[in-house]
């Protein structure tokens, strides 16, 4: 009885709420939605509120960057001091367990955020990175480096869903596409950073693990700096703390917003109720074909084999008889430039002309490295269409492929099932990735890169198709779903584009 008591006041107090809301909401009748720009008579919100909390978020993403890259250039180093030179399955090891790592904490990261809150799952998130770095950083043994990359893995896949949820639930509609883009420019930094870092590696004896070390350092700001920061007023409202939602959109929006917010969360979370939420409903109810659209962008984004080139892009320069420190460092400037673009014109564009786009690039880009690998060239033109086409390959991801699936899912799910969702797509897409880290060196030893190149470029050329028929834009005015296009019929041809068919 006594638990029961407590569900009833609860529900009672949410009904109160919406309803309080809703009768605010009617007497604006000259407003518009909150995140959309609100009323024409006050205009819209600062962007400036939101910015230092968005800015905190991505500390993860700087953070997932960071890790992505941190092997690139260590990883020769570090299999000679571990005593696993020239073992490619070893080395493709050091890489895929931090993403079996990663698999594991994106299948929880949705129940974390929404039973503890965003803030709380942001902290929890970066234990498991500082203790992680530190084993990787002390390790003696390949099983020590494997361990520690575990524990980095849990928190790289929890942070990421967790900072796409943050980053819309915080953010004024009219920015939410250039603020998503934000964790596309914070990973590209985290990457560059890795890059940069891990130059000295192969110079000085045991540099590698000054490399482990320095990430110890955001982390431990990401979990002290999430303190100050808002909480999620939507997870608040969720959970019938509409007080406590209203003060947070005042530090965000400003006083003048938060009547207008307060109605609209209430009108966007009508109807649901949090303890209802089954997660059955994600794989096989109403909500199953979107989960499986986000999944598929997240496959295919994976199965173009851009996180090869993050961790293995020393390697084949290497081959290639290219410098890797000034190749690795255009390609980190390649992906930071186009996160930058894609931030420009996230709002303006719109989501599918961008991934449409990217995708095209990159199918270009892996054709000009396809034919650097064969007899068509001389060696010199070869080592140009080679490096080139790598430049190319991941500046066109960065303006599409990389920043809009996060962004897509988390407009695209209602606040009640966001998170899980959200976590469920990301987990297929630490799976893709998983074994793309653990085979890639393997492939391109018994295949060469010719093949490779045209085994990454069929899913990704295919896609482009498909994606120009299944994504409508997100609303501009800032609504938070899209439309799928007739979606029923295009299901299973978006499965047919991943299998390559």
């Amino acid at each position: 009885m006594p638990m029961r008591g407590r569900h009833d006041a609860y529900s009672m107090y949410k009904r109160g709420t919406r309803d309080h809301a809703f009768d605010a909401y009617d007497k604006e009748q000259g407003s518009e939605r909150l995140l959309t720009g609100v009323s024409k008579d006050i205009g819209n919100p600062s962007w400036k509120r939101s910015l230092p909390h968005v800015v905190v978020a991505t500390l993860s993403s700087f953070l997932y960057g960071y890790h992505l890259g941190v092997i690139n250039e260590t990883l020769e180093s570090i299999s000679r001091d571990l005593g696993f030179h020239g073992n490619t399955m070893a080395e493709g090891l050091v890489v895929s367990t931090c993403l079996g790592g990663a698999f594991v904490g994106s299948l929880f990261g949705g129940l974390i955020a929404d039973g503890v809150g965003r803030r709380r799952a942001f902290q929890l998130c970066a234990l498991p990175m500082i203790i992680g770095a530190s084993m990787s950083a002390t390790a003696k043994n390949l099983w020590g480096m494997l361990l520690g990359r575990l524990f980095v893995g849990t928190g790289m896949g929890t942070g990421p869903p967790v900072a796409a949820l943050y980053v819309t639930e915080v953010s004024p509609a009219y920015v939410r596409g250039t603020y998503g883009s934000f964790n596309q420019i914070a990973t590209g930094l985290g990457l560059l950073s890795s890059l940069f870092i891990g130059f000295p590696a192969k110079e000085i004896e045991g540099w590698w693990r000054m490399c482990f070390w320095a990430p110890v350092a955001p982390a431990a700001m990401l979990a002290l700096f999430m303190e100050f920061c808002a909480e999620s007023p939507h997870w608040l409202f969720k959970r019938g703390r509409g007080v406590e939602a209203e003060a947070e959109y005042e530090k965000l929006l400003g006083g003048q917003y938060v009547k207008s917010a307060m109605a609209e969360l209430s009108k966007s979370d009508r109807g649901d109720d949090a303890d209802t939420f089954k997660f059955s409903e994600l794989l096989y109810g109403h909500h199953r074909k979107v989960v499986f659209i986000g999944s598929t962008l997240f496959a295919l984004q994976q199965l173009s084999g851009i996180n090869a080139v993050f961790y293995f892009s020393s390697t084949v320069f290497k081959s290639a008889g290219v410098p890797s420190e000034s190749a690795n460092m255009c390609v980190g400037i390649a992906n930071l430039l186009g996160s930058f673009v894609a931030m420009i014109l996230m709002d303006k564009l719109g989501r599918k002309v961008l991934l449409i786009g990217s995708f095209s690039g990159m199918v270009v880009a892996m054709g000009l490295q396809a034919i650097s690998a064969t007899s068509l060239v001389s060696r010199s033109s070869a080592v140009y269409l080679s490096v080139g086409g790598m430049l190319l390959f991941v500046l066109a991801f960065a303006l599409g492929a990389g920043p809009v699936p996060s962004i897509l899912l988390s407009e695209m799910f209602p606040g009640r099932v966001r998170a899980n969702a959200v976590s469920i797509c990301m987990a297929f897409h630490w799976m893709v990735n998983f074994f793309v880290g653990l085979l890639f060196l393997r492939l391109l030893e018994l295949i060469g890169p010719l093949v490779l190149n045209s085994i990454f470029a069929n899913p990704t050329g295919l896609s482009i198709r498909k994606i120009r028929t299944l994504l409508n834009d997100v609303d501009r005015s800032g609504k938070n779903t899209f439309t799928l296009q007739a979606p029923c019929k295009f299901y299973e041809q978006l499965l047919c584009c991943l299998l390559g068919y």
